[in-house]
């Protein structure tokens, strides 16, 4: 094989395997920064702020969503990317601080990237 063909079938190889590797990184480890086993009935937003406690697929990915911002209420986005090497943004409502400031859970969908999206379940800390 001469050197033109061994960089063109180089290159084909890589264009092929990095999309590929940048899909299949994504594991099924659902893992992130929140304890999921606190006991509810300890939780509080209001004093605590929150934080993801499950983010699926996760590969380095974290949410930390501050007390003040419940306390504000006001719609806002954030990124989650954490220690991964892309990012993704979540968006919380007003309707979703309202849910924190009451200590529920809840349950949002990422923003597409790198070919996924994550599904973030947010708790009080």
């Amino acid at each position: 094989m001469n050197r033109k063909t061994f960089i063109k079938k180089t290159t084909g190889a890589l264009l092929v395997a990095l999309p590929a590797y940048s899909i299949l990184s994504c594991s099924n480890d659902d893992s992130t920064n929140g304890n999921p086993d606190i006991d509810p009935s300890a939780r509080d937003c209001t004093a605590n702020g929150a934080n993801a406690i499950t983010i699926s697929r996760n590969h380095g990915h974290t949410l930390i969503v501050p007390k003040a911002d419940i306390d504000a209420g006001v719609a806002k986005e954030y990124s989650i990317q954490g220690g991964s090497g892309h990012n993704h943004n979540v968006n919380l409502t007003a309707d979703h601080f309202a849910a924190l400031k009451a200590n529920n859970q809840i349950t949002v969908e990422s923003t597409s990237g790198s070919a996924h999206r994550h599904d973030v379940t947010v708790a009080c800390a």
